[in-house]
């Protein structure tokens, strides 16, 4: 390499690790918003939210980027894998961004950081019509973007693109199909079978302490570093990444069903664990982070429903849970217990779904979403249909808003096209623990056991030391030796239903 391209290289490491830290200094602020600042401080902070997305968008477009892009690109064979997927993501934003006016921009970012504190406001009061103008907004922002950004099959295919590079409309209807088709078979079976989990079993006051004390000992034996990270309180679960050393969760409480922060928990640290132990040499770079969003969910997803819902993992944690919420779960059984936690039934909340309905409430989001950015459907009609679908799907009818369309936060952000992310992220960790299973045969021990770090230490290996070095479908290949396959979670699901609900029992 010549001497005047390591400068240029070095010159074009050095103005994204400045990016990267304006970036940083901006989560930290949205995490401040989220987890505690006083409402009559929203604007304020929806105006410094604007400000420095406003500078982050400017340095990502500027003519300096600009100038590192066209001197870098022509030799992007002779720089560091580091530097050219840099080099890559930047140019991939770079050409996103250019095409959107500096001030719609920075318009569109304090739209949305607006839109999520009166979300957070209609969602505490049903009440829709206070969050409908600003959803409005959003999608006229969103849908005027991929205008300027281009499409060719689907409008919605721009977006999908931003989370989850190499998916599109055509690959997720076909296996989305295929795996709705054998859920509600499975459903069928599960709502025939003539045993019946006792739900009742669950029906005890846990405090919010006992949740806590709990889910810290879990998160210390999922391998969570403390010293890299906190746990706080929030409306809807999230966790950020401030750096690879700052990595925070958050989660919501509610003392009668411990299970939605027990199980949140136990998610949000799998997003934690991945980007704790991205490599030391990518920090400061674009790609000190998830591969993609559906990679991202599925180390949470890994944690949450593959370790945290199986059997094995409650054999070696319900002495814990018992000893902390004694003497309310003495008299239940560890087999009465985990199936009384795995029952499926129909819900209207997707946080709080079983495992096996889960994609659905996914699949709902998804349809609506393309309907609303093919001009299918207006933010009038957009309550009413995701109530029909939840009904059409699950056989249930929100009553109110805030167990419907105001569940959830992510249109507050503007972020369409990120809840396909889920349901790849649970097919994603269903394939890569079929793999993992066949590397480490004894896995199913090691669930059992206190000591989940060969665990860990394999995810690492093969997904998180990667961060974004590697694009999402070739992290799944070279892993699983296969692209997506939906039929690893298809049968990760008929094997644990079977037990849950003893079908194969005669």
């Amino acid at each position: 390499m010549s001497e005047s391209l390591q400068e240029l290289e070095q010159e074009f490491l050095d103005y994204v690790k400045k990016i990267s830290a304006f970036e940083e200094a901006l989560s930290l602020v949205y995490w401040d918003l989220r987890t505690g600042a006083p409402e009559k401080g929203a604007e304020g902070r929806s105006e410094v939210i604007g400000t420095l997305s406003g500078e982050i968008f400017k340095m990502k477009v500027s003519e300096e980027m600009a100038a590192f892009i066209a001197g870098l690109w022509v030799q992007k064979e002779n720089l560091s894998d580091v530097t050219r997927r840099s080099l890559e993501e930047c140019k991939k934003e770079y050409d996103l961004n250019k095409k959107i006016p500096a001030k719609e921009y920075e318009a569109y970012t304090k739209l949305v950081a607006q839109a999520e504190t009166t979300w957070a406001t209609a969602r505490a009061n049903n009440d829709y019509e206070l969050f409908k103008p600003y959803l409005e907004k959003i999608i006229a922002s969103k849908r005027k973007f991929v205008e300027y950004w281009g499409y060719q099959d689907n409008p919605y295919d721009t977006l999908l693109d931003q989370y989850e590079p190499g998916i599109t409309v055509a690959v997720l209807d076909e296996v989305f199909a295929k795996l709705r088709e054998a859920i509600i078979a499975l459903r069928k079976r599960v709502e025939a079978a003539s045993y019946q989990p006792d739900a009742t079993l669950l029906h005890k006051k846990v405090s919010k302490e006992q949740q806590k004390a709990f889910s810290l000992r879990i998160l210390k034996k999922m391998g969570f570093d403390f010293d890299a990270g906190r746990l706080d309180d929030t409306i809807h679960p999230f966790a950020t990444g401030l750096n690879i050393g700052d990595v925070r969760i958050t989660t919501r409480y509610d003392e009668a069903n411990f299970k939605m922060a027990v199980f949140g928990i136990i998610h949000e640290g799998g997003h934690a664990i991945y980007e704790q132990n991205i490599s030391s040499k990518l920090a400061g770079t674009p790609l000190a982070n998830g591969a993609s969003m559906g990679i991202h969910e599925s180390q949470s997803l890994f944690y949450e429903i593959i370790l945290g819902s199986s059997f094995e993992f409650w054999q070696s944690n319900y002495k814990d849970f018992q000893e902390i919420t004694a003497p309310a779960f003495d008299d239940v059984s560890v087999a009465e217990f985990y199936r009384a936690v795995n029952i499926s039934e129909s819900s209207l909340v997707r946080i709080e779904a079983d495992t096996l309905t889960y994609p659905l409430h996914i699949m709902i989001r998804y349809e609506l979403e393309k309907a609303i950015m093919n001009g299918e459907i207006g933010v009038d009609a957009l309550r009413d249909a995701w109530n029909d679908k939840y009904e059409e799907y699950l056989g249930v009818r929100p009553e109110n808003d805030a167990d419907g369309i105001l569940q959830d936060v992510h249109w507050s952000g503007g972020d369409f096209g990120y809840f396909p992310s889920y349901a790849l992220g649970y097919m994603y960790a269903a394939q890569l623990f079929a793999t993992l299973s066949k590397e480490i045969p004894n896995v199913s021990e090691i669930l059992a056991s206190d000591d989940y770090s060969v665990i860990r230490a394999w995810l690492t290996e093969n997904v998180h030391q990667y961060g974004m070095l590697k694009k999402p479908l070739a992290i799944l290949r070279d892993t699983t030796g296969e692209g997506l396959n939906p039929d690893y979670l298809i049968q990760l699901l008929n094997d644990r239903y079977d037990f849950i609900y003893k079908l194969n029992e005669a």
